[in-house]
């Protein structure tokens, strides 16, 4: 059986993603009756956002190169990254990084496909959706709102950087969501780790995935020894 892992986290990225990382990587864990090892540092949202929107991948990973390496100096056997927007660097910072990177993306196809779903709506930063999610998603057709791109992606960053949702804008979110259902989308999902802020306590009446909660299962596997790298 796989030992359990003392997990890293590169937070900040934004603070609100960060907070709900740690409560519900805490509560996952807590369910298995272990101790958690856990250790978070902080990036700084605003440069991630000046080298997600210039695609300055390289920059971004040699930003995220000693806060790794901080985490390994703390006794971190793998870590990940608080922010699906922070993953257009995933490639570059990995091959920066003396620690295995569990990624939030990875997992997401295998879960749609799993689910049975076979086609998402997607709601998050300008390049996740520009991207559809990276491009990794083979086994599930990504739909986004290509004429909202610039709308929806300014919302988050805002949102993101605020660190709370205004009524506004939450209405905005629900509002995009629906509409991507209306184009064919089979779920909506809340590809960018801030959108809790947006969606937790509401009923948006069409099937909504957090793929923060996909990534804090990977991590809570790996933590209590279910998984291995």
């Amino acid at each position: 059986m796989p030992r359990p892992l003392h997990i890293g986290l590169i937070g900040g990225i934004g603070p609100a993603a960060t907070v709900v990382y740690y409560q519900r990587l805490c509560a996952a864990v807590a369910k298995s009756g272990q101790p958690l090892a856990l250790t978070i540092v902080q990036a700084d949202i605003q440069t991630l956002i000046r080298t997600n929107l210039a695609d300055l991948r390289q920059e971004q990973a040699e930003v995220y190169a000693p806060l790794l390496h901080r985490l390994k100096a703390a006794g971190c056997d793998c870590a990940a990254i608080t922010s699906l927007g922070g993953h257009f660097c995933f490639a570059e910072t990995e091959a920066l990084s003396p620690l295995p990177l569990v990624s939030a993306v990875a997992p997401l196809d295998a879960y749609f496909a799993a689910q049975g779903i076979r086609s998402v709506g997607l709601l998050g930063t300008r390049v996740v959706m520009r991207t559809r999610l990276y491009g990794r998603l083979q086994q599930t057709e990504a739909l986004a709102l290509d004429d909202r791109i610039d709308e929806i992606g300014q919302l988050y960053q805002d949102l993101a950087v605020a660190g709370s949702c205004s009524a506004e804008a939450r209405a905005t979110f629900l509002e995009a969501g629906r509409q991507l259902i209306d184009s064919g989308a089979e779920a909506v999902v809340l590809a960018g780790t801030d959108l809790n802020l947006a969606f937790d306590g509401t009923a948006p009446g069409y099937p909504v995935i957090d793929a923060l909660d996909i990534h804090v299962a990977r991590l809570a596997d790996l933590a209590t020894g279910r998984a291995d790298l």
